[in-house]
């Protein structure tokens, strides 16, 4: 998405296809809720389209850069509440407002949803 963002929109209705399909299998098939499904990246983008590369400055093709600190991911089945959303942020989309979720968190969650205590896998300063 960096590299040009308005050459890549068309894609957007093949991810929705892409990501709604395993879902509406599982469900037809009665394996939804026992299969968790997480949908996701390692890393957002900011909610803003830049010119510039924000490491060099250098002018280049209209993107959104990575942004660590903001991002969201969607799951689905695994016995979670359908239709619930978790956290929320500012109005740009650029800052976590309330309940923010640490990885540790996240995976915390995803154990137990599997049905794994997670305390015996956390070791402490990591």
């Amino acid at each position: 998405m960096r590299s040009n963002i308005c050459d890549n929109v068309e894609f957007c209705d093949k991810v929705d296809q892409a990501c709604a399909a395993p879902i509406q299998d599982l469900k037809q098939r009665s394996l939804l809720d026992e299969t968790l499904v997480i949908w996701g990246g390692e890393f957002g983008r900011t909610p803003m389209v830049q010119e510039h590369s924000a490491g060099t400055g250098e002018k280049t093709a209209p993107g959104r850069d990575h942004h660590k600190e903001c991002f969201s991911i969607w799951m689905a089945g695994g016995g979670l509440k359908g239709g619930f959303t978790y956290g929320s942020t500012d109005e740009f989309g650029f800052g976590i407002t309330e309940n923010e979720v640490h990885v540790h968190d996240f995976h915390a969650t995803c154990l137990h949803l599997l049905g794994i205590d997670h305390e015996p896998l956390t070791f402490g300063h990591q």
